[in-house]
């Protein structure tokens, strides 16, 4: 009776831990899609920015979102628009310093 009750026993034990097993790995999977797989995608992007056809995809992209862009009717919002005008002024301040 107590050899039955051991294999059912070890069946239930096998079975879960294939059921954990299992859910462990399709956690992990899971975890690596949503976080990694797209930081990793950019990064490969960046690095292979050596091959040609990549570059001209690059610029391609570049010049359709310039163009986007242009088409707006502010290119700015009031914040940036305050920002950039700062920086131009201390860059404006700095290159005075240089004549002087």
């Amino acid at each position: 009776m107590s050899d039955n009750r051991n294999q059912t026993d070890l069946k239930k034990f096998i079975i879960k831990l294939v059921a954990v097993t299992f859910a462990i790995i399709v956690v992990i999977n899971v975890t690596y899609n949503l976080i990694f797989a797209d930081k990793l995608e950019n990064i490969n992007k960046i690095l292979l920015l050596n091959k040609k056809e990549n570059i001209e995809s690059l610029k391609d992209k570049i010049r359709s979102e310039l163009k986007q862009g242009l088409e707006k009717d502010q290119i700015l919002n009031k914040e940036d628009k305050i920002l950039i005008y700062k920086f131009y002024l201390k860059i404006k301040n700095e290159f005075k310093d240089i004549e002087n």
